[in-house]
């Protein structure tokens, strides 16, 4: 296979597609004859500006340099490795640092810029203490103030995201109290970034304080104030955040589009939509041009409270300030017509987005079918998902849960049983609210034969019920007069180390009062005090509206006593049996 030499005229030699070992062990190797030098370094510079996919590729590169008759210099060398950082995803700082070496051992003196990329390949690697000692070794080659400079901020960033900020501290006192260097803006910015990265919103207020305060002349720019703004805002500290937005502009520095995003972000996430919205004019009025994500957030506080006409209000700002409603502009003001009840509204804005050609996506869909599910236009929203079958969109769960539960609550069981069985057809693996749309659908229908089949279902593929099914169940089974198979289910369940809560206990209770069982009920109420799980306000007042319904006045005044003693209180429709009984 031709190398990428070749078509230069260079001689590619096989032995020099080298790793460190191999480099190691090819000190005696003799130097490339290569036809033009000076063609040959152009096109490591093409190939430097253009970047590399691999690490593999410079590395041949890094080897033919080597051994040209003529070695390049440090610069040639730094040029590569830099362009060798940039492959970050292929974590390149032990192989830069492993290539330096051999450089260095082959008698080629580092230069300031090289030893800063190797200081930053430490710092990747978490040894900032290897970054010290080139720190000092710079200083004992006696290299300019600019260069121990950047240096200094390296390894300041280097211990910043290693988690060592008092170290970073430390560091920047000793370059200028002890070695009187003056940081740049670039290591406050360093500095300030790793504060308010812990969460010391105070300490990097205190150093932007410091710097303009400081004769001189490095003062704070937009950068450093956006990072603490952002920082004040991401903490919930808005009104901190606005202080620092009103001290910046006395300082002279223009708030930019970051600035503002920032703060209306701050506002969005606090709910304070009406602030936000002033903050969105000042930034128009400050010639700053809101980007389509600004307008999403204020659009979506609005329609989140239902105040559809204000969020028309600024679709209509944003086009006239010429920003282009988006996908998620259009579902956000759909879902705020779904959310009104409006369907009408939210099906013109549907159609608005197929004119418009923003496609709708499966979330669109899914919202527009919620919509009509919850005002129960169950075929409309049927129609919709026959519409996103001939739009090639597949449905999702969400999808076919949603219409799931809006068939069973109107009791077409069938067509909702067929739905569940469609979904698998295609490859859609039903979760917990799909199955519990369906059980609770046959439940409440009163099919428990189909209900128990589901369990059994659910758990053979990997999903397994919760206590709140099972009771659902128990509440149906009781309710049928299928009050054995519902003792069963509860040995079951018991069986299975799942323990019975109010509800379920609550749930018996009623179907053993109901059939006059009280002293089974009784049983039961006991028990749950045994059980640590006491009886609550539904206990009582189940107990002893079942002993009234079976004529039992004195056993229900009884449990009555024991329930005010407890902190309950009878509820409305026990008392009513209390007066029908005593006026007979």
């Amino acid at each position: 296979m031709s190398s990428p030499f070749s078509k230069l005229g260079f001689g590619f030699h096989p032995h020099l597609h080298l790793n460190s070992r191999n480099f190691c062990n090819s000190a005696n190797a003799k130097p490339i004859a290569i036809h033009d030098r000076h063609k040959f370094m152009e096109y490591v510079r093409k190939q430097c500006q253009l970047g590399f996919h691999n690490l593999q590729f410079p590395i041949n590169l890094f080897h033919q340099m080597m051994f040209l008759m003529r070695r390049p210099s440090i610069i040639e060398f730094s040029r590569l490795f830099t362009a060798m950082l940039k492959l970050k995803r292929l974590h390149p700082h032990s192989t830069v640092i492993s290539l330096y070496s051999h450089l260095e051992l082959s008698g080629t003196r580092p230069d300031s810029h090289s030893i800063g990329i190797l200081v930053n390949c430490y710092c990747h690697l978490g040894r900032v203490d290897f970054g010290y000692s080139l720190l000092a070794k710079s200083l004992k080659l006696g290299y300019r103030f600019e260069s121990n400079l950047v240096l200094f901020t390296t390894l300041i960033n280097g211990l910043v995201h290693n988690n060592q900020f008092p170290q970073a501290v430390e560091l920047l006192d000793v370059a200028v109290v002890k070695l009187g260097i003056q940081p740049n803006i670039v290591t406050y910015c360093t500095m300030v970034k790793g504060l308010c990265r812990i969460g010391d919103n105070a300490g990097a207020l205190h150093l932007l304080r410091q710097m303009n305060s400081s004769p001189s002349g490095c003062k704070p720019d937009i950068i450093m104030y956006n990072t603490i703004i952002h920082s004040l805002c991401k903490d919930k500290l808005l009104t901190e955040a606005l202080n620092l937005f009103s001290a910046m502009k006395t300082e002279g520095i223009n708030p930019d589009v970051i600035t503002y995003h920032t703060l209306i972000r701050g506002m969005f996430n606090l709910g304070r939509k009406v602030e936000a919205k002033e903050m969105l004019v000042r930034m128009i009025e400050s010639n700053i041009a809101p980007d389509v994500s600004v307008y999403n957030m204020l659009i979506y506080m609005q329609c989140k409270d239902m105040m559809i006409d204000e969020a028309q209000a600024l679709i209509q700002l944003m086009t006239e300030q010429g920003v282009a409603p988006d996908l998620l502009t259009y579902s956000t003001l759909l879902n705020g017509y779904c959310l009104c009840g409006q369907m009408d509204k939210a099906r013109e804005v549907f159609d608005l987005m197929v004119q418009t050609h923003c496609h709708p996506n499966v979330v669109t869909y899914s919202t527009l079918i919620n919509g009509y599910v919850k005002l129960k236009s169950i075929d409309k929203a049927v129609d919709v998902l026959q519409e996103m079958f001939e739009q090639g969109i597949a449905p999702n769960a969400v999808v076919y849960g949603t219409l799931i539960d809006g068939l069973c609550k109107t009791g077409r069981i069938p067509m909702a049983r067929q739905l569940f069985n469609d979904m698998q057809m295609f490859g859609i693996k039903p979760n917990v609210c799909t199955y519990g749309a369906l059980f609770d659908g046959l439940c409440k229908n009163t099919q428990i034969d189909e209900a128990v089949a589901l369990l059994k279902e659910m758990e053979s593929n990997g999903i397994a019920p919760d206590i709140v099914f099972y009771t659902m169940l128990i509440d149906i089974m009781y309710e049928a007069g299928r009050v054995k198979d519902a003792e069963n289910l509860v040995s079951v369940l018991l069986s299975r180390g799942m323990v019975p809560n109010h509800i379920t206990y609550n749930i018996m209770i009623k179907g053993y009062c109901k059939r006059g069982l009280m002293n089974t009920a009784i049983e039961l109420f006991n028990k749950m005090k045994q059980v640590g799980c006491p009886p609550d306000n539904v206990t009582y007042n189940t107990i002893i509206r079942g002993f009234i319904f079976n004529g039992d006045l004195r056993n229900a005044l009884y449990f009555r006593a024991i329930m005010v003693n407890e902190g309950f209180e009878a509820d409305a429709n026990t008392l009513s049996l209390f007066r029908n009984h005593l006026w007979q």
